[in-house]
C-alpha cells in the first residue's frame, strides 16, 4: 500500500467503525432504506396502474383523436393546417408522400426510425395512411429547455440531503438520553455519585435514566456501609492490638518479648495495609492532592523511615511542582524501599531512589535494588495481592505480599501505572507522573 494513503485508510476505517457502532447512524440508514423501498414500490405500482389505464382507456381515445387530427389536415395534406396543429398542440408531425414532404422537427430522427427504440414505446407513435398514399406520423414534441430547468435536479438533491440531516438531528435528539446514561455510568464507575443522570423526557429512556439513578444511590449506600464497617473493624482491631502492645512493653526484656512486639507490629501494619488497599482498590478513595516537591518528599520519607539504612538518592534538580497525595506517596515509597532492602540485603550496592525529568515535562520516580531479581515469567504477578516468591512465607523474608500491590494501587489512583522491570541485576519499580496540568485521577476522586 502507498505510504501516503495509509493515514487516509486508517482514518476511513476508524470513521467506518464509529458509524457502524453508532445506533443513531443505524437508525438513519434504516429510515433511508425504508424511504427508498417505499419510493421504489410506489413508482413500480404507479407505473403498472398507468400502464393498465393507458391500455384500457388512454390508447383507444388517443387513437381516435389522432384519426380526427389526420382528417383535419386533409387529403392531400395541408402543410399550413399541419403547422397550426403543431403550434397549438405538443406534438410532432412528419408527412411523407408523393406530393408533400414535411417535418415539424427536422433536427430529430425520422419517427419511423424511433419506433423500435427502447426509449420510445410503439404506443407513443401513431401512423395514419391517407387515401392518396401520404403517410402521417404523429408523435410527442421534444421538450424545450425551459420546461426542465437545471435547478430542479439540484433542488431535489438538496431537499433529500436536508431531509436526511433533519432525520439525523431528530434521531440524535431522541437518543440523547443514551449519551447521558453512558456518561453517568462512567461517573458512577469512578465513584462520583453526586451528579445524577438528567431525566430529559418522560418515556422509556427517561424511565431507564431514573432506574440507573436509583441503582447508583443504592450502590452508594452499600459502599458507605462498607466503609463504615471497615472503620469499625479498624477501630475494634487496633484498640486491642494497642493494649496488647502496651502490656507487652511492661514485660521484662527477653527474646519472647521482642518476638511478641514484632508480631503485634506486623498485625498492626497488616490491618492498616488491608484497609488502605481496600480503599484504593475500590476506586472510591479521595486523593488529597496538593502541590508537592517530589524531591523533598523523597528525602523526608527516607529520613523518617529509613534513617541509618543504606539507601542511595539520585534526585534530578529543578523538578516541577506536582499535584500529589503526599500521604499515599509516602506509603508507596515506604513499601517500595522496604521491598528493595528486604530482597537485596546481601547485594554489594544499596538500593537507589531516583527522580527524572522527562522530555515532555513529566516526572518519573523509580526505586531500584541490586539483588538477584526474579524469573521474568513472574514479573507480572509481583504487584498482585498476597503474591510472594517465597511460598512458605518464612519470617526471614518478611511481609505478606501487600507492598507492591499497594504501590500499584497508589500509582493507579494518581493516573499512572506501576512499572516493574528486570534491571540486571535486581529490579526497578517506577511510576510516571504526567506533566503539570495534564494529570488524571484514573478512577480516584480528587478533593482539593
Amino acid at each position: 500500500m502507498n505510504p501516503w494513503t495509509r493515514p487516509w485508510s486508517r482514518s476511513w476505517n476508524r470513521a467506518r467503525q464509529r458509524v457502524n457502532h453508532s445506533l443513531k447512524w443505524k437508525l438513519v440508514r434504516l429510515f433511508l432504506l425504508l424511504a427508498l423501498g417505499t419510493t421504489v414500490i410506489f413508482l413500480v405500482g404507479m407505473k403498472e396502474i398507468v400502464r393498465l389505464g393507458w391500455q384500457g382507456w388512454g390508447r383507444p381515445l388517443l387513437a381516435d383523436y389522432v384519426t380526427l387530427l389526420a382528417a383535419d389536415i386533409g387529403t392531400p395534406p395541408d402543410v399550413e393546417r399541419a403547422k397550426a396543429l403543431v403550434a397549438r398542440l405538443p406534438i410532432s408531425l412528419h408527412i411523407d408522400g408523393p406530393q408533400v414532404q414535411w417535418d415539424s422537427h427536422p433536427q430529430r430522427p425520422a419517427p419511423w426510425q424511433r419506433i423500435a427504440s427502447p426509449g420510445n414505446p410503439e404506443g407513443m407513435i401513431h401512423i395514419r395512411t391517407l387515401a392518396d398514399g401520404h403517410r402521417l406520423v404523429f408523435g410527442l414534441a421534444p421538450p424545450s429547455p425551459a420546461a426542465h430547468p437545471k435547478w430542479v435536479g439540484w433542488g431535489t438533491l438538496t431537499l433529500l440531503l436536508a431531509i436526511t440531516w433533519i432525520a439525523f438531528r431528530h434521531v440524535r435528539h431522541l437518543l440523547r438520553p443514551l449519551d447521558d446514561i453512558r456518561a453517568g455510568a462512567i461517573r458512577f464507575g469512578r465513584g462520583e455519585f453526586d451528579d445524577a443522570i438528567p431525566v430529559r423526557r418522560d418515556d422509556e429512556l427517561g424511565d431507564l435514566a431514573r432506574q440507573v439513578n436509583t441503582m447508583a444511590q443504592e450502590i452508594r449506600a452499600m459502599l458507605d456501609a462498607k466503609r463504615g464497617l471497615l472503620l469499625a473493624i479498624s477501630h475494634e482491631l487496633r484498640s486491642p492490638l494497642t493494649r496488647a502492645r502496651v502490656n507487652a512493653e511492661l514485660i521484662d526484656d527477653s527474646p519472647e518479648r521482642a518476638a511478641l512486639l514484632r508480631d503485634l507490629a506486623e498485625m498492626r501494619d497488616l490491618v492498616s495495609d488491608l484497609l488502605e488497599s481496600e480503599r484504593l482498590a475500590s476506586g472510591h478513595a479521595a486523593l488529597q492532592r496538593e502541590p508537592t516537591d517530589l524531591n523533598a518528599l523523597v528525602a523526608d520519607t527516607l529520613a523518617a523511615h529509613f534513617a541509618g539504612q543504606p539507601v542511595e538518592q539520585q534526585l534530578a534538580p529543578a523538578l516541577p511542582m506536582l499535584a500529589l497525595d503526599r500521604m499515599r506517596l509516602r506509603l508507596l515509597l515506604r513499601n517500595a524501599v522496604d521491598n528493595a532492602l528486604r530482597h537485596a540485603a546481601d547485594a554489594g550496592r544499596p538500593p537507589v531512589v531516583a527522580t527524572r525529568l522527562d522530555d515532555d515535562g513529566g516526572v518519573t520516580l523509580s526505586v531500584r535494588d541490586h539483588g538477584p531479581g526474579v524469573p521474568p515469567e513472574q514479573l507480572a504477578q509481583l504487584s498482585q495481592a498476597f503474591y510472594r516468591l517465597d511460598r512458605a512465607r518464612q519470617r526471614s523474608t518478611g511481609g505478606v505480599g501487600l507492598g507492591l500491590y499497594l504501590c500499584r494501587l497508589v500509582a493507579q489512583a494518581h493516573g499512572s501505572a506501576l512499572q516493574i522491570r528486570l534491571a540486571g541485576p535486581g529490579l526497578e519499580v517506577s511510576m510516571r507522573f504526567a506533566p503539570p496540568g495534564h494529570g488524571g485521577t484514573n478512577g480516584a476522586r480528587t478533593e482539593p
